[in-house]
């Protein structure tokens, strides 16, 4: 058992990082500072704030402490979970001094480093499965990894040296366990050995602040692995390939991590051959996979050029790949100081990232789409273990320092209100940033200063903000543009209470879609992307939406109140003038549960005019299921499920609206084909259609489908998934809601019975081929 030496909660105050032992060779050309000497305010810093305190403060550490202490874990990737949430709330700790969350995190560390067994071991498995003995190992690598990220941030910003020590024992094991002469690193990771060779960066960290060079060895040594035979060989690829979804097997989550742990070799070497492969891999997914909201990926893999589906059955932008991109983009930010990492930086935080955080901050997706509904969620899984992550980072985006030509400076990168205190010129600043971002643009800088100090100030410009002009004391200046992107001030000396004015544009401005999007526009205001979201709306046709062209206004403008909604106009095929609607920014839309979208039709596309009657409806199920698809947004791929493991008499799946529409024939999607169910049991009848002719009235069978093939309970014949079933009226009927009711279907589990459904949908009088 280790001996681990707690700090009182007296001592346990917001500090700077330990020192590294080892400096780095390559200087930062943009600087990273302590949580704790950034505020954050606004837009962001209330999704911080909300971060800590729904979610790190609130998640039950036991069950991901578990798999440590009583062997095995529940699954092979348990062990991931807890140095997930050791890194994101010790820099949170960091950032606000919470006593409750420095006391959880002692607790923590104290009951993980207890669980490291002698030799050095900190995972969940037997030690006949251990590091690739058993194909179920392939995650034990992976999760000594997380547990060295945990604990060396926490040993950063507490300087407990217990967390230390159980560190160099997980990196002594592994050094004794991988290399030249012993087992390949290859053979305890999936992914073409991927997931096992990303401990890359914790490594170089390591050795950073231990100082042991056994450390910095094994880190080179993980990247000539990936050279081996059947090896990911991710350098190589890179550079011959420029393409990431030519590298290794394409996955996304943990390429990215093995591209972080590159720039970290990078900077501890000074061998800046290193970030040209990188470099390759960041321009390969900007031009060709990057979302317009800031992530990329589908079903966890990098695909073909230009492929940018939108809809849910995509599984669009994994939260894991989003938090590890902001983590590549924040390193490059660091070693080069461009700002077009700034720029990346900005779209991911304010769209992507906080898109996938529920609102108030207590869940997290796994997936989420530009269309469709957020699928939040509060267990235990790899993106709701990232997301908190890569919140707790966002501080550290807002303000670097920079050092150049013998005097320092301040990078203001975000424009959310904030201040940060820092040394600059040997003298402690603070610098406060006073703002009405992101209601109106222009921005107060004061600064705080005992003594006159000297130094720069360099503002990123992005190109929604430009012009930007610059005013000290009340008079303007001419910044002096040093690379593309930053406006900056040259170093001067500072007194206490000097004022700089930051005037920029902020306003709406309208996306142009291509490949996949082409036809398609999407809203931005500043760096926001907006969204359509069905909840703020009256009922309106979800594929006809297109936008109005309106050449002497606005596309959008800012409501009056404290929630970000933007007034505009849609048109629909029954209104080509438009409907006034409202926009939020895609990070809010659908966070109660209601459909939204970023891509509209553009002014000169043309409509969708054989969309469903039913498609900006209300949709309902007679069980919620296990899978969380949608029945009304005209994507086969996203379908729903009754299953929740119990026989039952009927189910339905129902759509309602809150004004009539005129329904001439309807037509139901069977979902998918199951070896325990999923289909309707025809042996007692053909499914019920049903519909309901006054609000919230009572449900009326208007006839069968009868094109619904035979089936029986325990088979379904020739029914096809995605297979469409259309239903013809006697006559057209006005409703409020459609409904179609049949028995479910056991399969090969009779204690059981569950249907399943990809569509439904309505349309009025006209041709009966279905859609």
């Amino acid at each position: 058992m280790c001996l681990f030496l707690g700090l009182s909660l007296a001592a346990a105050e917001p500090r700077d990082p330990m020192p590294f032992a080892v400096p780095a060779r390559w200087e930062d050309a943009a600087e990273i500072l302590s949580p704790s000497a950034i505020q954050l305010g606004g837009f962001l810093g209330a999704r911080v704030a909300a971060n800590e305190k729904n979610r790190l403060l609130e998640v039950d550490t036991g069950p991901l402490l578990a798999g440590f202490q009583h062997k095995p874990g529940v699954h092979p990737w348990i062990g991931e979970h807890i140095g997930k949430w050791m890194h994101a709330a010790t820099l949170a700790w960091a950032y606000t001094g919470d006593t409750a969350l420095r006391a959880r995190l002692d607790a923590a560390a104290r009951a993980l480093v207890e669980a490291q067994e002698p030799d050095g071991y900190l995972g969940t498995y037997t030690p006949d499965k251990r590091f690739g003995l058993y194909p179920e190992a392939d995650w034990d690598v992976w999760s000594h990894k997380y547990n060295l990220m945990g604990l060396l941030t926490y040993y950063q910003y507490t300087g407990n040296p217990a967390a230390l020590a159980a560190c160099r024992k997980m990196g002594d094991l592994l050094i004794a366990t991988f290399g030249p002469g012993r087992k390949s690193i290859l053979a305890a990771g999936t992914h073409m050995g991927m997931a096992a060779t990303s401990v890359l960066e914790p490594m170089v960290l390591l050795y950073r602040l231990s100082g042991d060079p056994r450390y910095l060895e094994f880190a080179r040594y993980l990247v000539r692995a990936w050279d081996e035979p059947n090896g990911p060989r991710i350098i190589h690829d890179l550079l011959t390939a420029n393409a990431v979804n030519r590298t290794a097997n394409a996955k996304a989550y943990e390429m990215l991590s093995n591209l972080v742990g590159l720039c970290e070799l990078a900077r501890v070497t000074g061998d800046r051959s290193l970030l040209v492969p990188v470099l390759h891999a960041w321009d390969d997914i900007v031009t060709r996979r990057l979302y317009v909201t800031g992530s990329a990926s589908q079903s966890e893999h990098f695909h073909d050029d230009y492929r940018l589906p939108n809809q849910m059955s995509a599984n669009v932008a994994e939260t894991c790949v989003t938090v590890t991109w902001l983590q590549l983009n924040s390193q490059l930010m660091r070693l080069t100081g461009e700002a077009r990492f700034g720029d990346e930086l900005e779209r991911t935080l304010y769209n992507h990232l906080a898109a996938a955080q529920r609102p108030d901050g207590a869940q997290w997706c796994y997936f989420t789409s530009l269309e469709g509904t957020k699928p939040y969620g509060p267990g235990i899984n790899c993106c709701v273990s990232s997301g908190p992550r890569g919140m707790a980072l966002a501080p550290q985006q807002a303000y670097f320092k920079y050092h150049t030509a013998g005097h320092e400076g301040l990078i203001v990168n975000l424009f959310d209100p904030g201040a940060v205190t820092t040394r600059l010129d040997g003298h402690e600043v603070t610098i406060r940033q006073e703002t009405g971002f992101p209601r109106q643009g222009g921005a107060l800088l004061r600064v705080s200063t005992a003594r006159p100090a000297t130094f720069g100030l360099r503002l990123r410009a992005p190109r929604w903000a430009l012009p930007v002009a610059l005013a000290i004391n009340g008079r303007a200046v001419r910044p002096v543009t040093v690379t593309p992107g930053w406006a900056e001030l040259p170093a001067r000396q500072w007194h206490n209470g000097d004022r700089v004015s930051i005037d920029y544009n902020l306003s709406a401005r309208i996306i142009v879609g291509d490949h996949g999007n082409a036809g398609a526009v999407a809203l931005g205001w500043g760096p926001f992307i907006l969204a359509y979201d069905a909840k703020l709306n009256p009922p309106l046709p979800r594929a006809a939406l297109g936008l109005v062209s309106l050449p002497d206004q606005p596309a959008c403008r800012l409501e009056p109140g404290e929630a970000l909604r933007f007034a505009t106009r849609l048109r629909t095929p029954a209104q080509p003038a438009g409907v006034p609607a409202t926009l939020e920014p895609f990070a809010d839309a659908g966070s109660d549960g209601g459909y939204y979208r970023v891509w509209l039709r553009a002014p000169d596309a043309p409509l969708a005019t054989d969309e469903s009657l039913l498609a900006a409806g209300r949709e309902s199920r007679s069980r919620e299921g296990n899978v969380q698809g949608s029945i009304t947004d005209d994507d086969p791929n996203s379908f729903v499920v009754t299953f929740d493991g119990q026989p039952a008499r009927e189910d339905w799946y129902a759509v309602t609206l809150d004004t009539p529409v005129t329904v001439a024939r309807v037509t139901f999607m069977h979902g998918g084909t199951f070896h325990d169910g999923g289909w309707f049991d025809t042996s007692a009848g053909k499914p019920r259609l049903e519909v309901q002719r006054a609000p919230n009235g009572p449900w009326e069978a208007v006839g069968d489908l009868t094109a619904y093939p035979p089936t029986t309970a325990t088979a379904a014949g020739s029914l096809r998934p995605e297979q469409a079933i259309t239903q013809r009226l006697a006559a057209p009927l006005k409703v409020y809601g459609v409904r179609v009711v049949g028995a479910p279907a056991s399969g090969d589990n009779p204690n059981q019975a569950f249907s399943s459904c990809a569509e439904l949908q309505a349309f009025g009088p006209g041709p009966s081929a279905p859609r």
